[in-house]
């Protein structure tokens, strides 16, 4: 029989807020995690796969036990980025809708510090914050985290790695008593000598069906190609999903920047995010992309943490990724919510051996994509070309006498007829040959 939030210690206040947002049934990650965090007062390890409702793993049972008649800070969630932290705000005030009396404060890099520091004035029980934001506002004394109570980290793989400064200095000015509750989707050594140096003896070491969920719903594909015809290859898959959104990954910013400009070039409704882009433009890019307004997204590994759009139907890795527990947190941003999504790798042949590697350390199985034929890349390149001119705008410039002259040419065409001729015309300037008649190929063998 499937338990509830009921079953787990999750009060009645807590319950409306998850019914109103269509939450009914705990995941593998929240039905083993709150009753330890709600009834004892043991650390947590908690290991489990992106996608599988971590938040709600931490934030239901944290605010519950939020004491709102003490006004200090009680309570620091730290996040990687400012995308994931404004989604885990987002969600803990969803949870919270009928505890209006929690105080929730966001606290991120890459926005004006004052309105922040403003905000801290005013009672605060919970922070969520990235570490380099938080550790600047500990050092200029505008916040006061000596009092917590309980230490989130979420993502922390993510964190270690990246923004351990921060994080070491944030530790050292946090109580010694606090629970400390870390979830991560991978368990690297600097996560063992994190928990080692800065978590009790007696941690309680949780961990979600690592052998389905956070893999469940994907289907995990590659593909092989040249590296002359890999842009083409995408594009041809990208024209087979219009209307549906998707994820494109790169290793580099300026693979980013590149691959965004060539499907702008082929008029696809894309945005691109990576860590050198100003904070306001990511969040509007981001904004348009969870709101519909743009179906595809291209950006690096770590610009890309946070993203939580349920509707993300396939995730490309444009370059195979350098680590399992990147491909993990790749493919983890489809089939959210019980879903289902596609993973597509575009590979080059000397990367198809790293396939089994993949599929061995991840406990996953690829199926290989089949790669478009050369006439169905080059007439889809014919249908870019199309889309490109449906999308032009006139040009107002032009003289009237030319555009007299233009029309006299065409006059007498119908529709149909000028459609024809200018594909035809397209077609001369590629190499996709017409296909020879069968009167032709009987010449050709009279001749032999």
């Amino acid at each position: 029989m499937l338990k509830r939030f009921s079953d787990l210690g999750i009060n009645e206040a807590l319950q409306k807020g998850l019914t109103e947002l269509q939450i009914t049934v705990p995941t593998d990650i929240q039905e083993k995690t709150i009753p330890v965090v709600l009834d004892t007062k043991e650390d947590v390890v908690a290991l489990a796969k992106t996608g599988t409702g971590k938040t709600a793993a931490f934030g239901l049972p944290l605010l519950q036990l939020i004491d709102v008649k003490r006004t200090e800070i009680q309570a620091v969630i730290l996040a990687p980025t400012r995308e994931l932290g404004q989604q885990i705000s987002a969600n803990l005030e969803g949870f919270a809708s009928h505890i209006p009396e929690v105080s929730i404060a966001t606290i991120c890099g890459g926005i004006p510090i004052k309105p922040q520091i403003e905000r801290l004035q005013s009672p605060t029980h919970i922070v969520v914050a990235t570490p380099g934001r938080l550790a600047d506002l500990v050092k200029r004394n505008a916040i006061n985290i000596k009092t917590i109570s309980y230490f989130i980290l979420d993502e922390a793989d993510e964190m270690v790695s990246a923004l351990k400064e921060g994080l070491d200095a944030i530790i050292k000015e946090i109580p010694k008593s606090r629970r400390t509750l870390l979830f991560t989707a991978t368990m690297p050594g600097t996560i063992k000598q994190l928990v080692q140096n800065y978590m009790s003896k007696h941690v309680v070491h949780i961990e979600a069906d690592m052998s389905t969920v956070g893999h469940q719903g994907i289907d995990h594909q590659f593909v092989v190609v040249e590296p002359i015809e890999k842009l083409d290859v995408l594009l041809h898959f990208l024209n087979t999903k219009l209307g549906q959104r998707g994820i494109i990954f790169c290793k580099t910013k300026a693979a980013v920047n590149k691959l965004a400009k060539n499907l702008a070039i082929n008029k696809f409704s894309s945005g691109a995010i990576h860590g050198s882009l100003s904070q306001g433009i990511r969040d509007r890019i981001m904004g348009q992309f969870r709101e519909g307004h743009i179906d595809i997204l291209v950006a690096t590994d770590l610009a890309a943490r946070g993203i939580d759009v349920k509707a993300i139907s396939y995730v490309v890795n444009y370059h195979l990724p350098d680590t399992y527990d990147a491909y993990v947190h790749r493919s983890g941003r489809t089939a959210r919510a019980g879903a289902k999504g596609l993973a597509l790798t575009i590979l080059q042949q000397e990367e198809v051996m790293d396939i089994a590697d993949f599929e061995d350390e991840l406990g996953i199985h690829f199926n290989e994509y089949k790669k478009a034929d050369a006439q169905s890349i080059e007439e889809n390149k014919a249908l870019l070309w199309a889309k490109k001119i449906f999308k032009t705008k006139p040009n107002r410039n032009i003289s009237e006498t030319l555009r007299k002259d233009v029309r006299t040419i065409f006059h007498h065409l119908t529709k149909e007829e000028l459609i024809e001729k200018v594909l035809a015309n397209q077609l001369l300037q590629t190499p996709l040959a017409a296909p020879k008649s069968n009167d032709s190929k009987k010449k050709k063998k009279k001749k032999h």
